[in-house]
């Protein structure tokens, strides 16, 4: 008998009524609520639906123990996050989209903290931060110690509930609707209840986005709820979208373990719990994690997880224990209450027992192929959170960056959905697409026609999608259509959990994947209801797994192949892209680091750990180039340089000083001479040089090399300039606690590159933007009407930004200290004056002395004991060190 193929639609019964909305958001986790709620406040009059599989407040998201990762601490760095993410992710980061991750998410923390999230502060009202693994900062805030997930999920659920969004509950989305160009057009779902919408129904919108979190239910032993069964992933490949990396399924390395029977939702012991002091050991109770990792107990959950499994094999337990009962009561009772409570559940007590773990199905790293600004391959179709795959976790998700994720990338599809939503239907506010013809016919599960034609009731409320009748027969479609038996439930997860779990090999990938063959097959007739969609979207998304687990012949990260233990790069480092036709899965390999920048991948990555964007700085060669280059060209080299000529020059100081910008003058060399010249660095950003050191050497056509050397030159000579004048000021404070840090001082477009010149100089950097923390100065003071007022003003608009303020006396110091300033800028203080201040203070507040320094005072101001010397001259007026670019010749 011929196996059924993997349906690229649900059999369903056509929808007995229909609605319109602008944005429907499916699932109401942290990354759903969050873009239901940006999209809302950027456009009040949009008609914003939430759907979601149980209620409201249900979901992944509440089940989030340790907390949300973002820089907050004055000594951390977003850099230093960023190497961490990259660390954990094995090679298979995106450079970029880690960088957008840790530069915007303490902005999106702040934005969760104004909903109205509560985390956990210390005696001084300072947002505590604790470790987990793989970080090596304390950067993780968190609410009621180890409920986390459930304080954020509360603080949205209860802003939904506070607005216009309309959200429908109990209801499974099945398929997605698309107009006759192919795009998104609305979505078909199920709602499981009976009221003034029930049964099979559509969605008419422009604008869908996929927010539905994992698929643990894959496996049988997972710590997601039972609603999490990959139905986004499984909807994503019905409609023809690509999805990549779902071969690395990261697993929990400490789940309470209860019983090689246990099967379903397991209790999650939070990694927070060894960042706190917790150790991992065996029934001998000998520790096992020293010379596994430098991090030891906190190395990447990875390293962990495949940790645990070679103890378990070596002694053969079936699981090892978390020891944490130096803790003591108090400590369990107030930091882990959750764990705490569900442990004495389970009869074990943490406090004076090891706990029982093992791994087991946690979080997906791969999922729905999405950019930037969460868009799939399927125009108006975005994926936001687990279900997508941004290029963010890579091979092996950081802990705590899943929350942050679906904030910071919430907020940018929002954002984007609404500059195209206004860019290509001005003045609209129903959800249809005035763009399309009123005879689109749209395609999916019972879609009706008109998907995306018809305009919505123009008496609809705004917020509030409208009910609307049925209106036609579905459009045609003849795509393969079908359903598993939702018997088939269970065995597809003891397969997966028996050969594609944490340990695979081709043996056991094959006869899951042979396993996974014959589930399709059903002696009777499965009749469309939420159990067999359920079955249909684990299978789809079981086998989407399973063959990129096969074809993966590696170990990297979260994915571990017994017969291919090592990682390689040569072969594997790049992404498994899966698509569904027809025909069945098709999959494709990228190559990792195909970028649409133009500049090496090497440039890419150093640009983006020095805090930089890749690419904004290639629109500023792009910029560069439009100056230098009009239609003839470089008129002197093309005359005097033969076409085919080929040169080595050395990049050569002329004066000693602190180097800064060769990643970036090697990408103005790749970039403007479109790959062709190669350099190689013999010296680091930040290093010493001295007279006459070659700092890099390029090769390829000549012509090339002159007519990118001004701008590379240029940009080198600036940055190094600031650099050096930097380490000036640094060696003038060393050794009093002081540091050097700048302004906003900078020349136009050039901020984020002066900055890092600043770092590399060994300073620090103040403010990036007048977003980053709100300066009160004395023209506020006097619009406010008082120092009091313009303190209320701000915590009223921006609740949780940082607040800092300058004066110009010392009586301005006490009154500003009563109102909670955080940092104070003194302005053109005397040093006399500084003393003064600190003593004042004595440490209630950060102190930065700035205007009228100069490089001779700068030892005797900072040991009045300040902060900090802001120097505006380091941007605005460094002189450029003397770099010169030798050409050997032949």
């Amino acid at each position: 008998m011929a196996v059924p193929a993997i349906p690229q639609r649900l059999t369903a019964p056509a929808p007995g009524w229909t609605i319109d909305a602008d944005v429907v958001v499916v699932g109401s986790g942290v990354a759903g609520l969050t873009l239901a709620l940006r999209y809302a406040d950027l456009d009040p009059a949009a008609k914003v639906l939430v759907v979601t599989k149980d209620v409201l407040s249900s979901g992944s998201t509440r089940w989030a123990q340790g907390g949300i990762a973002a820089v907050l601490d004055p000594r951390d760095t977003p850099a230093e996050h960023l190497s961490d993410t990259l660390v954990a992710g094995v090679g298979l980061c995106d450079p970029e989209a880690v960088r957008v991750l840790v530069t915007e998410g303490p902005a999106a923390l702040r934005g969760l903290i104004a909903t109205g999230a509560r985390f956990d502060t210390d005696d001084a009202g300072e947002l505590q931060l604790t470790r987990e693994g793989g970080h090596r900062r304390n950067r993780i805030v968190h609410a009621g110690g180890d409920a986390t997930g459930a304080e954020v999920q509360r603080a949205l659920v209860q802003a939904v509930q506070e607005s216009a969004i309309e959200v429908i509950e109990h209801a499974l989305v099945l398929d997605l609707l698309k107009d006759a160009g192919g795009r998104t057009a609305g979505v078909t779902l199920h709602v499981m209840g009976e009221g003034e919408r029930d049964g099979v129904g559509a969605v008419r919108a422009p604008a869908v986005v996929l927010a539905t979190g994992g698929m643990g239910q894959v496996y049988a032993a997972t710590t997601n709820p039972v609603v999490s069964t990959g139905d986004g992933v499984a909807l994503a490949l019905r409609a023809g979208a690509v999805v990549r990396d779902l071969e690395f399924v990261q697993f929990h390395p400490t789940v309470l373990w209860l019983g090689e029977d246990a099967t379903g939702q397991q209790p999650l012991i939070s990694e927070a719990v060894r960042g706190e002091g917790a150790v991992l050991i065996d029934a001998e109770g000998n520790r096992f994690m020293a010379g596994v990792h430098e991090l030891a107990d906190l190395a990447p959950r990875d390293v962990v997880a495949k940790a645990i499994m070679r103890r378990m094999r070596e002694t053969g337990a079936d699981h090892m224990y978390l020891d944490a009962r130096h803790f003591g009561e108090e400590k369990w009772r107030t930091r882990f209450p959750t764990i705490h409570a569900v442990c004495l559940e389970h009869g074990i007590d943490p406090v004076t027992q090891p706990v029982p773990i093992a791994p087991a199905a946690h979080y997906a790293s791969g999922g729905v192929r999405a950019d930037l600004h969460g868009r799939t391959s399927v125009p108006g179709l975005y994926a936001c959170g687990e279900v997508a795959c941004t290029g963010v976790h890579g091979a092996n998700r950081l802990a705590s960056n899943s929350l942050l994720e679906g904030l910071v990338f919430a907020g940018r599809i929002a954002e984007d959905i609404h500059a195209r939503r206004h860019a290509d239907s001005p003045g609209t506010a129903t959800g249809a697409d005035s763009s399309a013809g009123a005879t689109n016919t749209a395609t999916g599960t019972g879609s009706p026609e008109d998907a995306a034609g018809t305009p919505g009731s123009p008496e609809g409320v705004a917020g509030t999608a409208t009910v609307r009748p049925a209106i036609g027969a579905p459009g045609a479609d003849d795509r393969p259509a079908g359903l598993v038996d939702p018997r088939a439930r269970s065995r597809i997860q003891g397969h997966m959990s028996r050969g594609a779990s944490v340990l695979r090999s081709q043996e056991s990938l094959t006869e899951v994947a042979r396993a996974l063959v014959s589930t399709r097959w059903t002696p009777v007739a499965v009749e469309p209801c939420t159990e067999s969609w359920e079955a249909t979207n684990l299978l789809t998304v079981a086998s989407a797994l399973v063959a990129a687990a096969r074809n993966r012949e590696e170990t990297r990260g979260s994915h571990w192949r017994e017969d291919f233990p090592e990682r390689n790069d040569a072969w594997w480092l790049g992404h498994l892209d899966v698509s569904l036709t027809a025909e069945g899965m098709t999959m494709t390999y990228v190559p990792h680091g195909q970028r649409a920048t133009e500049l090496p991948e090497q440039v890419e990555t150093d640009l983006v750990e020095a805090g930089l964007d890749p690419a904004a700085v290639a629109a500023l060669f792009r910029a560069a180039a439009d100056e230098d280059l009009q239609a003839a060209g470089d008129v002197t080299s093309l005359a005097t340089i033969p076409a085919g000529q080929t040169d080595t020059a050395d990049v050569v100081a002329r004066a000693d000083g602190v180097v800064c910008g060769l990643a970036v003058a090697e990408g103005v060399f790749a970039y403007l001479s479109e790959g062709r010249l190669v350099a190689e660095r013999r010296v680091k950003d930040g290093e010493q040089v001295t007279r006459g050191d070659v700092l890099m050497t390029v090769t390829g056509p000549t012509r090339d090399l002159l007519t990118a050397e001004r701008t590379a030159l240029n940009l080198l000579t600036h940055l190094s300039g600031i650099a050096t004048l930097t380490g000036h000021w640094v060696r003038a404070v060393r050794g009093t606690g002081a540091r050097i840090r700048d302004s906003r001082k900078t020349l136009p477009g050039l901020r984020a590159l002066e900055k890092y010149a600043v770092r590399c100089g060994g300073g620090v950097n103040h403010r990036m933007s007048l977003s980053d923390a709100a300066l009160i100065k004395d023209n506020h003071v006097v619009a406010a009407g008082g120092v009091a007022g313009a303190f209320r003003a701000v915590r009223d608009a921006y609740p949780g930004l940082p607040i800092e303020v300058e004066v110009d006396r010392i009586d301005q110091i006490e009154p500003v200290l009563a109102e909670g300033a955080e940092e104070i800028l003194l302005d053109n203080f005397a040093v006399d004056e500084l003393a003064l201040a600190v003593r004042l203070v004595d440490g209630r507040a950060r102190l930065e002395s700035s205007g009228g320094l100069t490089l001779e005072m700068a030892r005797e101001v900072a040991e009045t004991g300040v902060d900090y010397l802001a120097v505006g001259a380091l941007t605005h007026s460094a002189p450029a060190l003397d770099i010169a670019l030798d050409l050997r010749g032949n």
